[in-house]
């Protein structure tokens, strides 16, 4: 094959020479989506140049997925859109309303040829693991949302320091790393102290918790506040099976056990804000409507997006904390 072309003293690295041959080859129709290209022996032997410098441009062309690896039979053209300047790798826990606006402002801000892959881990220590090592080395970058999974520091390690993002929620064990994150400790705190008075009106403030799900910083908070105020409060890991009582102020951080309480007041009868309050967590456009608005705590996941493309972009290693408010509506 002779597509692989390069040349000494032009001022241009022999691995560049290699990539631009394999572009070209690719521009042109000499290779294919699907066809194996030279062998590294073959590239290393032909045109003279050590191996390194062959698996240099065959990992940044890679890491720009257009080619890939089977093992025990060479490299093969795995797309044949060569505008790709990098990859980036993302790893959610799950997908909702709030975390596609996040995913929707981090993708409209990076530069047009830049391609994320999503994945999600549903919470599950094994997913997350299989995940991560099934790709080291084939992203330029990799976006992180460890959520409250245990040890995950064990993982990521396995990953260039200064190619990790971490994002939504972050451990003491991951601050080596950059990373965009809510203080969910002092978050819940500071906002419930925001609406203390209101909260005074009623006689029970419950959390609404899945130590599995929702942060541990969040459940300190709670605490913290609670004691600090001297609040009477409760804290349930489900709705099944309780009995509303009229004084009850929930705080709710997901949107399933929202519309759940909200049909189990209209069951029992009981007025929203009057009888029964409620705080949801992480603010959408059904929440500014339904039953009038509801209350919530939310951060700006689409300033979290942006910045996260932003850091990214400019090769930043910061840790930021996203910025956090109360949006008080008539539920409370």
């Amino acid at each position: 094959m002779g597509i692989i072309k390069v040349k000494k003293q032009i001022g241009v690295p022999k691995y560049k020479q290699i990539v631009t041959s394999i572009e070209d080859a690719i521009i042109s129709g000499s290779l294919k989506k699907g066809d194996q290209i030279p062998s590294i022996n073959y590239i290393r032997d032909n045109q003279k140049v050590s191996r390194d410098t062959v698996l240099s441009a065959f990992n940044e062309l890679k890491t720009r997925g257009i080619i890939q690896s089977v093992v025990g039979k060479g490299y093969y053209v795995l797309n044949d859109n060569i505008a790709v300047s990098q990859k980036i790798f993302l790893l959610f826990d799950e997908l909702n309303s709030f975390k596609e606006d996040l995913y929707n402002a981090f993708i409209n801000n990076l530069d047009a040829n830049t391609r994320v892959d999503i994945y999600f881990h549903h919470f599950n220590n094994e997913m997350f693991s299989k995940l991560i090592y099934e790709n080291i080395g084939a992203y330029n970058y990799y976006v992180i949302m460890p959520a409250n999974l245990k040890n995950t520091q064990k993982v990521i390690e396995k990953l260039p320091t200064d190619k990790v993002y971490i994002l939504d929620q972050t451990h003491e064990e991951l601050n080596q790393y950059a990373a965009i994150f809510q203080n969910f400790e002092k978050d819940i705190y500071a906002n419930l102290s925001k609406v203390l008075e209101r909260i005074k009106n009623y006689k029970n403030l419950i959390l609404l918790y899945s130590e599995d799900r929702q942060p541990q910083g969040m459940l300190k908070g709670f605490k913290a506040f609670c004691k600090t105020n001297s609040i009477k409060n409760s804290v349930i890991n489900s709705l099944e099976n309780i009995s509303l009582n009229k004084g009850d102020v929930f705080v709710i951080p997901d949107d399933k056990n929202l519309l759940r309480i909200i049909k189990k007041i209209k069951e029992e009868k009981l007025m929203l804000s009057k009888d029964i309050g409620i705080i949801s967590y992480n603010d959408t456009l059904l929440k500014e409507i339904v039953e009038g608005g509801i209350t919530t705590i939310s951060t700006d996941f689409n300033e979290m997006g942006k910045r996260l493309a932003d850091m990214i972009g400019n090769k930043e290693h910061l840790q930021i904390e996203n910025t956090n408010t109360l949006i008080l509506r008539n539920s409370l």
